[in-house]
């Protein structure tokens, strides 16, 4: 008997990556879906007997479609493979019906641990090698899914530090000139006037800097969330400029770094500016570079509007190396 199972990921390397962890004894048929609409698809359309499911899609995203399994009556045990690995995130998925969660990246160990416990003995028993469908990577996808992870890391960090649910939209990575970047961090700024820290970072010839832009709607909020003394010992809303870009740069560094083999020194976080207007906080930067592939993530703590953009520049030059650590990422088996 063929063992059917649906991977559904945004990212063509997690979807190549987890199909490649499949024990070589099982007999499976192996089916991807992009987001959650295709995967429900899928499952109208024939029996799947596990699936694996991604959490931070677009269209559909695995909550979504956990909820949408549950309103259709859907009994496929589902594991949740995700890079967001806060507490919370992983006690809604079980509320939501999916029977494991795992972070990323998954072992080949955890996938047959996965596979024994909820499969039956029938389905995989077989001694047949897997055979999944095999799909060309981009530099684009590999680095999706580097941050993904990274990103993941952070926003845990910040969730745990806060004692709150982060909600992580899809990141985006670009290679843009200055003015486009400039064009960019316009873009995020959420009201006329905006705080911003920067953070240099360098490791093994990788070099950039990161940049944490926060509104003063924003600020006031967090500076409340989080109780900060009103004694007037401190300058409160500097204290948490530091910390939270400390937080959330660090924890996403390491991220990045884990995956590479790489280890990042950081600089001491250098203030741009307070209730500033965009162009001065801009205007502020010291980059020399011409060139910059942005790494740009944002952060909205649930039921709040609070909101914390994250960019990351990438020097040009770097990318060569960068893309030399995560060469692994591309090797075929």
């Amino acid at each position: 008997m063929t063992t059917q199972i649906l991977i559904t990921d945004d990212s063509a390397l997690a979807r190549k990556q987890l199909a490649r962890t499949l024990p070589d004894d099982l007999n499976a048929d192996v089916h991807f879906a992009e987001n959650g609409n295709v995967a429900l698809d899928v499952l109208s359309s024939q029996p799947i007997d596990i699936m694996f499911l991604d959490l931070t899609m677009p269209e559909l995203d695995g909550y979504q479609t956990l909820e949408a399994m549950q309103e259709a009556g859907m009994t496929v045990p589902v594991v949740v493979v995700s890079g967001d690995i806060q507490p919370l995130a992983q006690q809604q998925v079980l509320e939501r019906g999916a029977k494991d969660f795992v972070k990323k990246p998954i072992s080949r160990e955890r996938v047959d641990a996965l596979i024994k416990a909820y499969l039956s003995t029938a389905s995989a028993s077989e001694t047949k090698r897997s055979h999944a469908p095999t799909e060309k990577l981009s530099r684009r996808d590999i680095y999706m899914e580097v941050v993904n992870i990274a990103m993941g890391q952070a926003a845990d960090k910040l969730a745990r530090h806060c004692g709150v649910f982060v909600h992580m939209p899809l990141p985006q990575v670009n290679v843009f000139e200055v003015t486009e970047l400039t064009m960019t961090i316009r873009h995020l700024a959420q009201s006329d006037t905006m705080n911003g820290v920067c953070q240099g970072f360098s490791g093994e010839g990788i070099a950039g800097e990161a940049l944490m832009l926060i509104s003063d709607s924003s600020i006031t909020e967090m500076v409340k969330l989080l109780d900060y003394p009103e004694d007037g010992s401190v300058d409160n809303e500097l204290e948490l400029l530091v910390d939270i870009s400390n937080i959330l740069i660090s924890a996403f560094l390491k991220g990045l770094g884990d995956q590479g083999a790489l280890e990042f020194s950081q600089s001491y976080p250098a203030l741009l500016g307070q209730h500033a207007e965009v162009d001065q906080l801009i205007a502020a930067m010291k980059g020399s570079w011409k060139r910059t592939v942005t790494i740009e993530v944002s952060y909205q703590i649930d039921g709040t509007d609070i909101k914390c953009d994250l960019l990351l520049l990438l020097l040009d030059e770097s990318l060569p190396l960068l893309d030399a650590k995560l060469a692994y990422l591309m090797d075929e088996e």
